[in-house]
């Protein structure tokens, strides 16, 4: 199978993908999730007229000549409305939040008047309406403020809230099942063997999709044996995931089961190598309704695949429209020779110059076992394929990675 290029293999991944099954989320889980319904006011906001600020509820024709002098008949406080009615030459005390009383058309602030007993001076006159929020101010009852596809902030949660929704009809959590082939392959804390490493894709995938907000099922090591690989397949789908992410054993050698296991389950192959460095073993396809990516088993080709592929693929099943990773512009730190036929994802340093600028340095060595220069990147530099030779200070293109 000849080498795809990235974007036509994002197009692969992206196209099957639809978005998951409406639910209700409770506010407290629905943060950054993305709405699969309207959402509609339940109440109008505020549902009548309030005073803003603190002071005395009067009528407009009372305080146009001042000082005027008026009878105290009541208070009004948040959640504690006035039954009486406000007349000429009377005032009612009223906090923030209160319910304007019947008759009155304006609100005297508290620091523009005088107390004495039951008459309170008005010393600075009030035009009708100030002061006053008025019924639907905010929103009316049905108005539909909050539009299917939004992803929903800290703010659109406080607006929920206030439009008396308890829960929001959201896209389900995609759930990712991660699994890591390889009788070299062993758990971090313990002793590896001659020939042996320690398993580290994992965390990287799996931290990524819950970055996402995808629920995530560890699946854990399966050993070089087919039997045991497809039956790791097998328990991916028994969990219900929406994407298996395996990561090993996708190329074409002796030991790379994972092929062989996902077709002997009813794999539908997508496509298999990518024209991308580091990744080239990259693999898409679908097992029923589950999405599968075969990872490649370098770790930083693994983590780089998660990047281009799973973390769109995860946005696309999770309702949103923004899938495909953000490429942004700096400029070189260096002088980059041609590139050759596979696009170029470079771990790069970004410094910032005092004018802004971002500039960004690739690390002299690029091996795609090497995970420390990974874990101090800033962004991935991407070379397209073909690039001619670029001198320090041309611009190019960089895929900044989460902090």
């Amino acid at each position: 199978m000849a080498l795809m290029p990235v974007a036509e293999a994002l197009a692969r991944v992206l196209a099957g993908a639809e978005p998951l099954a409406m639910e209700a989320a409770p506010l407290a889980e629905a943060h950054r999730r993305v709405l699969a319904a309207d959402v509609n006011a339940l109440r109008t906001q505020p549902p009548a007229d309030v005073s803003a600020m603190d002071g005395y509820a009067v009528r407009a024709a009372d305080v146009a000549s001042v000082p005027a002098r008026l009878k105290l008949i009541g208070e009004v406080a948040a959640g504690h409305p006035f039954d009486g009615k406000v007349g000429a030459g009377e005032a009612a005390r009223i906090f923030t939040g209160g319910v304007v009383p019947a008759g009155a058309d304006t609100i005297v602030i508290q620091e523009n008047t005088t107390r004495e007993g039951d008459t309170v001076v008005v010393n600075t006159s009030a035009g009708k309406g100030r002061h006053i929020r008025v019924a639907g101010l905010d929103f009316a009852q049905d108005a539909v403020l909050l539009a299917r596809g939004r992803r929903l902030t800290d703010r659109d949660l406080a607006l929920a809230a206030a439009m008396n929704h308890p829960a929001v009809p959201v896209h389900r959590r995609p759930k990712i099942a991660v699994l890591a082939t390889g009788d070299e392959l062993v758990m971090p804390g313990k002793n590896p063997g001659i020939g042996e490493i320690v398993h580290s894709n994992g965390y990287a995938t799996m931290a990524l999709a819950r970055h996402e907000g995808a629920d995530v099922v560890d699946l854990g090591i399966a050993p070089d044996r087919l039997e045991e690989t497809a039956a790791a397949i097998r328990r991916a789908r028994a969990s219900g995931a929406d994407v298996l992410v395996t990561s090993g054993g996708a190329s074409v050698g002796e030991h790379d089961l994972v092929q062989k296991a996902l077709a002997s389950e009813g794999l539908k192959l997508s496509f298999w190598k990518v024209a991308m460095r580091p990744g080239r073993p990259m693999m898409h396809g679908r097992l029923g309704v589950m999405h599968v990516l075969g990872l490649p088993g370098n770790p930083v080709s693994a983590y780089v695949c998660s990047v281009l592929f799973l973390v769109p693929l995860i946005r696309r099943l999770a309702g949103r429209s923004d899938c495909a990773p953000k490429i942004e512009s700096a400029v070189l730190g260096c002088d980059l020779a041609e590139n050759d036929e596979r696009a170029d994802y470079l771990r790069a340093g970004l410094a910032q110059r005092a004018d802004g600028t971002l500039v960004a340095t690739p690390f002299p060595v690029q091996d795609s076992s090497m995970l420390s220069p990974l874990a101090k990147a800033d962004c991935l530099l991407i070379r397209e394929p073909f690039a001619p030779p670029a001198k320090a200070g041309s611009r190019c293109a960089i895929l900044k990675l989460a902090l």
